[in-house]
């Protein structure tokens, strides 16, 4: 019976181990399909997306303590704040894709009102063209989603930019 009782273990041992790295395999595996549905193209968007947000928010939180002017200030918040939230919804993305982002931060160095919001509007020219592009001709669907979502706020951005940009001296 104990013999019996033994074999019966070695071999329900076996299933489990054999079942776990089937389970893991194929685990491996789905991510890998993840990962491999991504273009080049849109590994390279959500690349350039989270550089541009990182540099936006550390740009903003400059502006919104060295600004001199009320509204290159107020637009400084904003850039920290709409662009922290689109940097988090990126993440999210890109740990469902198995997609490594860069997470340098950015030191950024403050030379006036006027160059900061000059650097803005022709960012965010830059970027809404960019954003626009993934939108339409991107392959993964949660991307282009992404990318169209944020190209609306970064116009309401370039709008902010420029009106800000035209009450400067």
């Amino acid at each position: 019976m104990s013999k019996r009782m033994t074999i019966l273990q070695i071999c329900a041992a076996t299933l489990i181990v054999t079942g776990l790295g089937l389970g893991i395999g194929w685990a491996q595996s789905s991510s890998e399909s993840k990962t491999s549905a991504l273009s080049e193209k849109d590994k390279k968007f959500m690349h350039k997306a989270a550089k541009g947000g990182m540099m936006e928010v550390a740009m903003g939180k400059v502006a919104e303590q060295n600004a001199q002017s009320d509204d290159v200030k107020s637009f400084g918040k904003r850039m920290v704040t709409d662009h922290s939230k689109a940097n988090d919804e990126l993440k999210s993305i890109a740990e469902q894709k198995n997609v490594q982002l860069p997470s340098k931060e950015h030191n950024e160095k403050w030379t006036s009102d006027k160059a900061y919001m000059n650097m803005m509007v022709s960012d965010h020219e830059k970027d809404l063209a960019e954003f626009k592009e993934e939108a339409s001709t991107g392959s993964d669907p949660d991307v282009k989603k992404f990318a169209d979502d944020t190209a609306k706020v970064i116009q309401d951005h370039l709008d902010l930019a420029k009106e800000a940009q035209s009450k400067l001296k």
